[in-house]
């Protein structure tokens, strides 16, 4: 059975899109713990992000790499965090959180809300930041 972002990648699932390109696929989190949380994920589904090869995971970082500096571009914040928990959504994903200080990547904090039109904007500043980086 498909995951819920595999499901997002398929175009079956509506996202607030940050980038993509043929192995990966960038969107905000729509239960974000900060304004700009964002979600990487490799299109092909697999469950856990060390089950990749090692040049599948070293291509996503990369990728994480400029979604983070387009973020970090648009974002008010100190530094991009960077998390890898995969627990709760079967497909391997990396959480890019946006920083002002260490506690805002708390998990357990309560989420921040965005109205349709914040979170639109959000990803399309993001997304013109993303295409203005060199890959």
């Amino acid at each position: 059975m498909p995951s819920i972002f595999s499901k997002i990648v398929a175009g079956e699932i509506p996202s607030y899109k940050i980038a993509e390109d043929q192995r990966f696929y960038a969107f905000l989190d729509i239960n974000p713990i900060q304004p700009g949380h964002t979600l990487v994920i490799p299109k092909k589904e697999v469950d856990y992000i060390f089950d990749l090869s090692p040049e599948e995971s070293g291509a996503l970082f990369m990728f994480a790499h400029r979604v983070a500096k387009a973020i970090k571009q648009v974002v008010p914040c100190k530094r991009i965090g960077v998390a890898v928990l995969g627990m709760e959504v079967p497909h391997a994903h990396i959480h890019l959180v946006p920083l002002t200080k260490e506690r805002d990547l708390d998990f357990f904090q309560t989420r921040c809300s965005l109205t349709p039109e914040a979170y639109k904007s959000l990803a399309s500043d993001i997304s013109k930041a993303f295409n203005s980086i060199d890959a």
